[in-house]
């Protein structure tokens, strides 16, 4: 049977990657450090993905086993050697860390084994698959560099499911949303995997992906938080908050439409159905979930900052993610380690000081004081 190898076997790897692989005739061998996971898988060997729907259809994933990296490196090695597809789904922050386990396994593999292997890395983040390239190459000698060449293939790609935290956390079985898109950049032929869609320029999909789902998914979690929301679904059922959420998502549409000349209505079309997503009420998807990690979110590259700094670049308004960006400033949630730390450190280096060393923007900028005028308002 075909293989692959799949870095995370979270929620998003079990219930989006992973499932599609098992859908297409594959094996698939999770990697992960969650031991009891691991164990699971390879004594269960399926699990269920189940749809956030009224009717609750159930799919049945089978052929998958677990590998634990810190306890198991050299069988990860050998499934490497081995495997068609390399895939991750760990958060774009950890990638550094499993590149070194993965340059083993493609120096045994060159060595080896002719076959062609393609690597993506599956992440809410532009360009996750080089930043997992650079790392791994930084691990590999010359030669087996060399040898890459025509044999392992690192393309980009754009996910998009949302899959809330899960109520049964002692089960492999996991709760989706129905609708997904998983676009990939590819240059060369590879073996089709069912719901995969091959794109020449992946650009325009994961930054309207990223400045519209996540920015979107963002700003509701954000304000709905203030409002002492519980759930996303809730916070949109509030007309005050839906229409912020709607003014805020038109600002980075006027971006991308303007910047990768998309039709306006069928962009308007998309934030609409976006938004509707979003109010799924069987995701039971918690504010706090989709707040969490502050410090992540108002980075220079992430879906708060880059749409609203390119909008200025562009002469575009960014009011509203001025304002999107300050609610993101007032999550104080005390569970939440990022949380805490954002408030220390607006506590002792004030906001501009906090948007100039997570953000990137200039104290005196323009959007930083526009973010200010909101902070004050909302705090009020």
């Amino acid at each position: 049977m075909k293989q692959t190898v799949h870095f995370g076997a979270g929620n998003i790897g079990r219930g989006f990657i992973g499932a599609l692989f098992s859908q297409s005739s594959y094996h698939v061998t999770f990697v992960d450090i969650a031991e009891k996971i691991i164990n699971q898988l390879n004594e269960q060997k399926s699990y269920k993905v189940k749809l956030a729907t009224d009717e609750k259809q159930e799919t049945t994933i089978h052929n998958v086993s677990g590998l634990n990296n810190m306890t198991q490196e050299l069988e990860v090695i050998d499934t490497i050697t081995n495997a068609t597809f390399l895939t991750t789904a760990i958060g774009p922050t950890i990638l550094p860390r499993i590149a070194p386990l993965i340059a083993r396994g493609l120096t045994e593999r060159v060595y080896q084994n002719e076959q062609k292997l393609y690597v993506i890395a599956c992440e809410n983040q532009i360009g996750a698959t080089d930043i997992l390239k650079k790392n791994i190459l930084e691990n590999l000698d010359e030669d087996t560099k060399e040898r890459l060449d025509g044999r392992v293939y690192f393309f980009n790609s754009a996910v998009d499911r949302i899959v809330p935290i899960q109520e049964n956390k002692e089960s492999l079985d996991v709760l989706v949303e129905p609708y997904y898109e998983w676009v990939v950049e590819a240059t060369e032929h590879m073996p089709p995997i069912e719901g995969m869609t091959i794109v020449d320029n992946l650009a325009p999909f994961i930054e309207r992906k990223l400045f519209t789902v996540n920015t979107g998914h963002a700003v509701i979690a954000y304000l709905g938080y203030l409002e002492g929301k519980s759930t996303i679904d809730q916070t949109l059922a509030d007309d005050k908050v839906a229409a912020q959420v709607l003014a805020t998502l038109k600002e980075t549409g006027d971006y991308l439409i303007k910047h990768y000349q998309l039709d306006r209505e069928q962009h308007l079309t998309y934030i609409q159905k976006i938004i509707e997503r979003f109010k799924n009420p069987y995701l039971n998807d918690g504010v706090t979930r989709v707040a969490r990690a502050p410090l992540r979110k108002l980075g220079p590259e992430d879906r708060l900052i880059r749409p609203a700094t390119e909008a200025e670049k562009a002469g575009l308004s960014f009011s509203n993610l001025a304002k999107a960006i300050a609610a993101a400033l007032l999550f104080d949630y005390s569970e939440d380690e990022e949380a805490v730390k954002l408030q220390a450190m607006i506590k002792e280096k004030s906001v501009t000081g906090v948007l100039n060393e997570v953000s990137g923007l200039e104290e005196d900028s323009a959007i930083t004081q526009e973010v200010i005028k909101h902070y004050q308002l909302l705090k009020e």
